[in-house]
């Protein structure tokens, strides 16, 4: 014990001089046993992250319908000289002294996308068909930006982040989670390390580089490899975590399993859309790759439009259609012998997987259909959608409109049909862009009839 005693009272003394004041050197001391101390506390400080996403997970809110007094509309008060402020969340919205909203930060340019009118589409399809453009979110481009930011938030309440200490994000994506991400880090005081598959379009990691993120590209493999990227990710937050000499901790995202993604989507993108449409949507189409935008848009709009159909919209080589059709999940490139070198045997990207995440399953037993998109309907329609409505989207906006189309003309004439506008399509140059070809290369122009009918 006098053992003990006699070195304790030497570390204080080399921390506090005999003013009380702390030395040069016990600040180094300090800053070691405090990081020691966050390490040892990491792991319940991530169980009590775990129980929080547990509690929320599922909830729905109870947003009140058209002709109730508290049911919002969304106005134009842009001229308006009042002082309310509509947003609840005052600390991304401020005034100027004419009245007017500006935003604070990227986080103030995340959520209230337009909801657009796509016009040829629905005049082909005897149906309205409306797009939320989700590329217009002011951070990452994607609907992404909104996931990025409820998952960082969430975790700096649990403590898990703390802006400025050090502290990296890491997460295995296959380019639009890692570019919001990016963006996001930089704002709130982090990094971000991104491991992604080497098949994916170049622009996506050319950007990612461009926001300051250390890019890891590897070779594509089954989740149950682990140098598959999402568990490259999850082992390289680790590393840093364990490691005493690097600053701050690693913090994987986990985006296919983290449920802030779906709930992302259930607290902000669901109700913008039903009160962008008054309440009034017949259906709602969405691929999914982590399943978070079908998923938490389904929590929210099916409890007060309980007729309204939630249909999937899935590339070729996906195993999510067979799982909503049959109950079973199956693609025909997993059959033995046939299975290729993509895990989803499609150019495609950012929607299919042959696996069921957190966020899928919690609102795949609200999804009512599925519609299957084969890359070449998909190529057709992003022509389609420049040529006649001047919309330069990529791959798996093009799939959702398909999809849409499908469903439009299924439903009957009349009906109103939501799908998501994903990105932009000059992230998918290298790749699906250039299989697509360039608008005016060919004289060919395509009817609706072409685009649905075509075959791989």
């Amino acid at each position: 014990m006098g053992i003990f005693s006699d070195s304790f009272t030497s570390i204080w003394t080399r921390i506090l001089d005999n003013k009380g004041k702390v030395t040069s050197t016990g600040g180094f001391l300090l800053g070691i046993l405090l990081t020691l101390t966050f390490k040892d506390l990491y792991p319940d400080l991530e169980a009590s992250y775990l129980r929080r996403l547990r509690q929320l997970r599922g909830k729905n809110i109870p947003y009140p319908p058209p002709g109730h007094p508290d049911f919002v509309h969304l106005e134009d008060h842009t001229k308006d000289k009042s002082h309310v402020i509509a947003d609840k969340d005052d600390s991304r919205r401020t005034r100027d002294l004419d009245g007017g909203k500006i935003a604070v930060g990227i986080e103030g340019l995340i959520g209230n996308t337009p909801l657009i009118k796509l016009k040829f589409l629905s005049d082909a399809t005897g149906c309205e068909i409306l797009a939320k453009a989700e590329l217009l979110n002011g951070a990452g481009n994607s609907p992404k930006d909104r996931v990025a930011l409820s998952m960082i938030k969430l975790a700096e309440e649990e403590g898990l982040l703390v802006p400025d200490r050090g502290d990296t994000i890491y997460e295995g994506t296959v380019g639009s989670t890692g570019i919001s991400l990016a963006a996001v880090c930089r704002a709130r005081g982090y990094k971000a390390y991104i491991c992604m598959p080497n098949d994916q379009a170049a622009e996506k990691s050319d950007l990612l580089l461009k926001l300051g993120a250390t890019v890891e590209r590897v070779k594509p493999a089954s989740i149950v490899d682990q140098e598959q990227f999402v568990n490259l990710a999850r082992r390289r937050a680790q590393e840093h975590t364990d490691d005493p000499d690097r600053p701050g901790r690693g913090f994987f995202a986990d985006q296919f399993e983290n449920t802030a993604n779906y709930m992302a989507h259930q607290n902000t993108t669901g109700p913008e859309i039903y009160a962008q449409t008054n309440g009034r949507v017949d259906a709602f189409v969405a691929g999914a790759g982590t399943g978070g935008t079908i998923s938490g848009v389904a929590l929210a709009l099916k409890p007060l439009m309980p007729d309204m159909q939630v249909i999937l919209a899935d590339p070729q080589g996906s195993g999510l259609y067979n799982k909503i059709k049959y109950g079973v999940m199956f693609s025909s490139t997993e059959a033995e012998g046939t299975r290729r070198r993509h895990q989803v045997d499609s150019i495609v990207e950012g929607i299919g997987i042959n696996r069921v995440t957190q966020n899928f399953s919690a609102g795949m037993e609200l999804i009512d259909d599925a519609v299957k998109v084969t890359d070449e309907q998909a190529m057709k329609m992003a022509r389609w959608l420049v040529e006649k409505e001047g919309l330069f989207v990529g791959a798996s906006s093009a799939v959702n409109c398909v999809a849409a189309a499908v469903t439009a003309r299924s439903m009957g004439k009349g009906e109103r049909v939501v799908t998501v506008l994903c990105d932009s399509g000059t992230r998918h140059l290298s790749k699906f862009w250039k299989e697509a070809g360039n608008i005016g290369d060919a004289d060919v122009e395509y009817t609706l009839d072409d685009i649905l009918g075509a075959q791989t």
